[in-house]
């Protein structure tokens, strides 16, 4: 498995040029909706994780700038009409990307209950070998062993990674009737590694302000 993934890795490497874009993202809303839902989702047999949540923002960022669910060629562009979001899951041993397939039709239920069952059986080593191929955009939480901000290496031959790091809460200047004040919010840093080759820095932060905003925004 290592030798695999440090070839995958050096390739990648070699063949795109890697360029990182940070932002920071109030996560407010979303885990008020999560503490709402929660129980609900229990009762389904369904862990309510904030990994869903990630993956339809990210959907929302794709839909908005649709050249970062592509790969780039030396004859074009290829777009891809469908997005297939690969969720990198850590191994003791190393990484595997399991991909949710047509991942902008399901709603959070549908994702959640996805995102449950590749994870599991990643870790359990029964994943077919298809359940890994045909990705076209990848998210990595890296932010679950305590990492705040990282720069992930492009899942080849997609355009791009998102990463999430840790939500910590943290004090933020917020301006209130014209106001401003101090209050405590929890945050967490997305980064996102694109391939300079298929667009430049302004189409990747109109992206990743894309992913903040439907974060931020985020109904209950």
């Amino acid at each position: 498995m290592r030798r695999s993934i440090a070839e995958h890795m050096a390739r990648s490497v070699r063949t795109s040029p890697h360029v990182t874009t940070v932002m920071e993202a109030d996560l407010s809303r979303v885990l008020a909706h999560r503490a709402a839902h929660q129980e609900a989702f229990n009762r389904q047999g369904v862990r309510l994780t904030l990994t869903p949540y990630f993956i339809i923002a990210a959907i929302a960022g794709l839909q908005a700038v649709p050249v970062f669910n592509g790969s780039f060629t030396e004859q074009g562009i290829i777009l891809h009409r469908r997005i297939n979001m690969g969720i990198a899951v850590a191994l003791n041993e190393g990484l595997l990307v399991p991909v949710i397939p047509d991942a902008d039709e399901k709603n959070l239920l549908g994702l959640a209950r996805a995102v449950n069952d590749l994870a599991e059986r990643a870790r359990t080593r029964r994943l077919r070998p298809e359940e890994t191929q045909g990705g076209t955009f990848t998210i990595t939480n890296h932010g679950v062993t305590g990492s705040l901000f990282a720069t992930p290496i492009i899942n080849q031959p997609q355009a791009g990674i998102l990463g999430i790091g840790a939500v910590v809460k943290r004090p933020v200047v917020i301006s209130q009737n014209g106001l401003d004040a101090i209050a405590i919010r929890p945050l967490c840093y997305l980064s996102f590694t694109f391939d300079h080759r298929i667009a430049d820095g302004a189409t990747a932060d109109r992206f990743l302000a894309t992913v903040k905003q439907r974060l931020e925004q985020w109904e209950s």
